[in-house]
């Protein structure tokens, strides 16, 4: 008995050992086990995992399954100091429950993906701020390029990113001056076509129901304008909401806007989601859809057709918008000419039964 604590001892010293050792076997694995295994250099190990298109098919196929048998863990920090590569992009968004940019950046990500690249994603909560912490954060990973919704960012986020040297694609709107590169359209000139097919559909009364974020909020803004010069005098009843948009927050807005006297005309919202709840309030208040009460959206989301009635809308191309911007930083990273540093995607109005 006397000696039972030794022997506890000698169990959990064996323990110890036993687990360090697996450690040290994971981390032991080398490049040049995955070579011995392969039958191949290690030259050529790195070559296929950096550059896998310029190795022969039979031969990346072994080492692949090398990679696997070993468990191998290539340490693409490491190859990026040498070669200047992380094989990393990072895109940043700000929201990633907003559906209408969620699709661009999932377009962005399976292209980028095809080309044997990773995308590390940042969501900035439609703040200048966080997307400057955002930003500093994800160029410590050193992306080789960065996609970013938007063109308003704060001076700070502007000088780091310009001071990082690499490649940067703005994409959701459109500037000609961007940092590099940007891939969208004109929110001004959403709001003033809107406002324009509004009037010569003969609605003479109007109304806003916008997030109070700055690409929505330009929309607005130019929406009114343009109203204003095709001669409807006075200020709109508004209705502003949070940044991002939710059905909840256009029906709410919208009781508000008919609580407070609007008795009808057109709303333009600055998003689906926000038109949706807009119509659903108005059927519940008795209102008839689009006879007393129009609605147009923006975005032209999956379910805008098959509201009751159907959503008239503002459709953008988020697919193409995001398959652009991985071209873009594809060419730039491989010495080629992306072309255009501003490309202007467009919109079209989508007409359906609620306006």
């Amino acid at each position: 008995m006397p000696d039972m604590p030794y022997r506890k001892k000698d169990a959990r010293a064996r323990t110890a050992r036993r687990r360090a050792a697996r450690r040290q076997a994971g981390h032991g694995v080398t490049l040049e086990n995955v070579a011995e295994r392969a039958g191949v250099a290690p030259a050529t190990v790195s070559r296929a995992i950096n550059h896998p298109e310029k190795v022969a098919r039979d031969t990346l196929e072994r080492i692949n399954r090398a990679i696997e048998q070993t468990g191998y863990l290539p340490n693409l920090l490491a190859g990026g100091l040498a070669s200047s590569r992380s094989r990393l992009f990072a895109a940043i968004m700000p929201s990633i429950a907003n559906l209408v940019y969620a699709e661009t950046i999932q377009s962005f990500t399976r292209r980028i993906r095809e080309n044997g690249y990773q995308v590390l994603l940042g969501e900035s909560g439609y703040s200048q701020e966080e997307e400057e912490a955002v930003v500093a954060a994800v160029l410590g990973r050193r992306p080789d390029g960065i996609i970013l919704i938007g063109i308003n960012h704060s001076l700070g986020c502007r000088r780091t990113l310009l001071a990082a040297k690499i490649p940067v694609v703005e994409v959701w709107d459109i500037t000609p001056t961007p940092l590099d590169m940007v891939i969208g359209y004109s929110h001004e000139a959403v709001g003033r076509a809107v406002a324009a097919y509004l009037h010569g559909k003969g609605y003479r009364r109007f109304g806003l129901v916008v997030a109070g974020d700055a690409r929505a909020i330009k929309r607005g803004q130019a929406f009114e304008e343009e109203l204003s010069r095709l001669g409807i005098a006075g200020e709109l009843p508004k209705a502003v909401t949070p940044p991002g948009s939710s059905l909840q927050y256009g029906r709410r807005r919208m009781a508000e806007m008919l609580d407070a006297g609007f008795t009808g005309g057109a709303v333009f919202c600055s998003s689906d989601r926000l038109a949706h709840g807009v119509l659903i309030e108005a059927q519940a208040r008795g209102l008839k859809v689009p006879e007393e009460l129009a609605v147009i959206g923006f975005g032209d989301q999956d379910f805008a057709p098959f509201t009751y009635p159907a959503l008239t809308t503002v459709r953008i191309d988020r697919v193409r918008m995001g398959l652009l911007a991985a071209e873009a930083l594809l060419a730039r990273v491989n010495d080629e000419d992306p072309g255009e540093a501003v490309v202007d995607l467009g919109f079209s109005i989508v007409e359906r039964e609620t306006a």
